[in-house]
C-alpha cells in the first residue's frame, strides 16, 4: 500500500477512509429517515381524504334521503346536484387504498344510492303510488344504515396507516441498529489497521532516535512512509554519519592527547627516578627535595591524566545504559565487601543495613555509583570512624544512604561537591586528594538512570543519598 505524499496527507485520507463508512451509515439513515417522513405524510393525507370523504358523503346520502322524503315534483334538478356531488366523492374514496370490506360496503352503497336515484327520477305524472313510496322509504333506510359503514371507512385507513408506519419504523428501526453496529465496526477495523499503517514510520523513526541515543551509529537509518518522513530518516542519517565521524575524531583526539602527553610525561618521571636513585651521582639535601616534589607531581600528573580519559569513557557510557532487573541489596553488599580490608587497615567500622529491594538499573553503572560513595566515605573518615551504608525502598524508588563520621561537606561546597574537577577542603588528613571526578561520574550515572544524588546536611560527618527509580521509564 503507497503511502502519499505528506504525512498530512496520510493522516487525512485515513480519517476519510475511517469516516467512510459512518457517512455512508449516516447518509442511509438520512434517507431512511426521509422516506419514511414521506410515507407518514403520505398516510395522513390518505387518512384525512378519508375522513373528509366519509363525512361529505354521509352528508350527501342525508341530503338525498330528505329529498326522497318530500314526495314533491320539481325536485330533479337537486336530486342530480346531490347525485353528482355523490358520485364525485365516491370516487375520491375508490381512489383510496381500501380494503376487500371497505371496497365492498363503499360499492354497495354507490349501488344503492344510484338505485334511489333512478327510481326518483323515473318519468311520472303526479304523486307517487304508495307501492312506489314504500320502496323509495326503504331503499332510503337501507342507504342511511350503510352510511355508518361508509363513515367507518376513515377510521379504518387511518388506524391501517398508523399500523403500517408503526412496522415500517420498526423495520428502519431494527436495519438502523444494524447498520450501525456495522459500520461502527468496519470503522474500528479500519482505524486499527490505519493506526499501524501510520504509526510504522512513527516506530521507525523512533527506533532510530533510540539507537542514536544509544551511542549505537553501525546500523544505517531507513524510514518508509511519507516523503516528509523519508526525509526526515535521511537526516537522522546524515546525523548519524556525523556523529560516527565526531566519535572517531574525538577517539583520534583522545588517543593522541594520551600519546602526546604520557610519552614526555614518562620520560620526566622515569628521569626524575633516576635522580632520586642517585644514578647520576649522590644529591644534596635540598637537591633531594625537589627531585621528590617532581617525582610526586609526575605521578599525579600521570593519574589526573588516566582519570580525565576514563571520565570521558565514563560520560560515554552514561548515554548508553543496559538496564536489568536486579536485587540492590545484594549489589551494594558486593561492592561493600571490596571496601572491607580499607576499612579495617584504617581501624573503620564498616556497618550495612540492607534491605532486600528489585531495581531496574544498569549493573555496571550502579556498580560503580556505589563504588564512588563507598570509596569516598572510607578514604575521608578518619581512622577508628565509622560508615554506615543503607539501602531501602520508598515508594516507588529505591534509596541508597552512605553516611560516615568524617569532617563532611560544608554547606557552601554542597551545590559544588558533584562538579568535574571539585575538590573540597579535606579536614581529616592533608594527604587526602583527588581528581574530583569521582562524584561527577557518579551524578551522571544517576541521572542516567532518571535518579537524583544529594548531600544531606548532617551535624558531623557526611550523608550521601541517591534515589533511583524502581522501573525505569521507557
Amino acid at each position: 500500500m503507497a503511502y502519499p505524499r505528506s504525512f498530512l496527507g496520510l493522516c487525512l485520507a485515513s480519517f476519510m477512509l475511517v469516516a467512510a463508512p459512518l457517512i455512508a451509515a449516516l447518509a442511509y439513515s438520512a434517507w431512511h429517515s426521509e422516506r419514511l417522513a414521506e410515507q407518514s405524510r403520505h398516510a395522513v393525507f390518505n387518512a384525512s381524504q378519508a375522513a373528509r370523504a366519509s363525512r361529505t358523503l354521509v352528508n350527501r346520502i342525508s341530503s338525498l334521503e330528505r329529498l326522497a322524503m318530500l314526495n314533491a315534483p320539481g325536485l330533479d334538478p337537486d336530486l342530480g346536484r346531490v347525485h353528482a356531488s355523490f358520485a364525485q366523492v365516491a370516487q375520491e374514496l375508490l381512489q383510496l387504498p381500501l380494503e376487500e370490506d371497505q371496497l365492498g360496503a363503499l360499492k354497495k352503497t354507490m349501488a344503492q344510492e344510484q338505485g334511489l336515484y333512478d327510481l326518483l327520477t323515473a318519468p311520472r305524472s303526479g304523486q307517487r303510488p304508495a307501492a312506489e313510496r314504500r320502496q323509495v322509504a326503504a331503499l332510503a333506510a337501507d342507504l342511511a344504515e350503510n352510511a355508518s359503514e361508509v363513515l367507518a371507512i376513515s377510521t379504518r385507513v387511518a388506524d391501517r396507516e398508523v399500523l403500517r408506519l408503526r412496522a415500517e419504523a420498526e423495520s428502519v428501526q431494527r436495519q438502523l441498529v444494524l447498520l450501525v453496529i456495522f459500520s461502527t465496526a468496519v470503522a474500528l477495523a479500519l482505524a486499527l489497521a490505519l493506526t499501524r499503517f501510520i504509526a510504522r514510520p512513527i516506530a521507525e523513526l523512533d527506533a532510530a532516535i533510540r539507537q542514536l541515543g544509544g551511542a549505537d551509529f553501525a546500523q544505517p537509518i531507513s524510514v518508509r512512509g511519507p516523503e516528509d518522513l523519508k526525509t526526515l530518516g535521511e537526516r537522522l542519517d546524515w546525523l548519524r554519519r556525523r556523529l560516527v565521524e565526531l566519535e572517531d575524531e574525538k577517539n583520534r583526539f583522545l588517543r593522541h592527547l594520551s600519546h602526546e602527553l604520557k610519552t614526555p610525561l614518562t620520560a620526566l618521571r622515569e628521569g626524575a627516578e633516576l635522580l632520586h636513585d642517585e644514578v647520576g651521582g649522590p644529591l644534596s639535601g635540598s637537591q633531594r627535595r625537589v627531585v621528590s616534589i617532581m617525582k610526586d607531581n609526575s605521578i599525579k600528573l600521570q593519574r589526573l591524566i588516566e582519570e580525565l580519559l576514563d571520565y570521558q569513557r565514563a560520560l560515554h557510557a552514561a548515554a548508553a545504559l543496559a538496564p536489568r532487573r536486579l536485587s540492590l541489596d545484594a549489589l551494594v553488599r558486593e561492592v561493600a565487601r571490596g571496601h572491607e580490608l580499607a576499612a579495617q587497615a584504617k581501624g573503620q567500622r564498616l556497618a550495612l543495613e540492607l534491605e532486600r529491594v528489585q531495581v531496574n538499573a544498569d549493573p555496571e553503572k550502579l556498580r560503580s555509583i556505589v563504588d564512588n560513595l563507598i570509596g569516598n566515605a572510607v578514604k575521608f573518615t578518619p581512622a577508628g570512624g565509622s560508615v554506615e551504608v543503607l539501602a531501602r525502598s520508598s515508594g516507588d524508588e529505591a534509596v541508597i544512604d552512605v553516611i560516615d563520621s568524617g569532617p563532611g561537606v560544608p554547606a557552601e561546597e554542597r551545590d559544588s561537591i558533584f562538579d568535574s574537577f571539585f575538590r573540597g577542603r579535606a579536614k581529616a588528613s592533608a594527604r587526602v586528594e583527588g581528581s574530583g571526578l569521582g562524584l561527577a561520574i557518579a551524578r551522571e550515572f544517576v541521572e542516567a538512570h532518571g535518579g537524583r544524588i544529594s548531600v544531606l546536611a548532617e551535624e558531623r560527618g557526611a550523608h550521601f543519598r541517591v534515589a533511583l527509580p524502581r522501573r525505569m521509564a521507557a
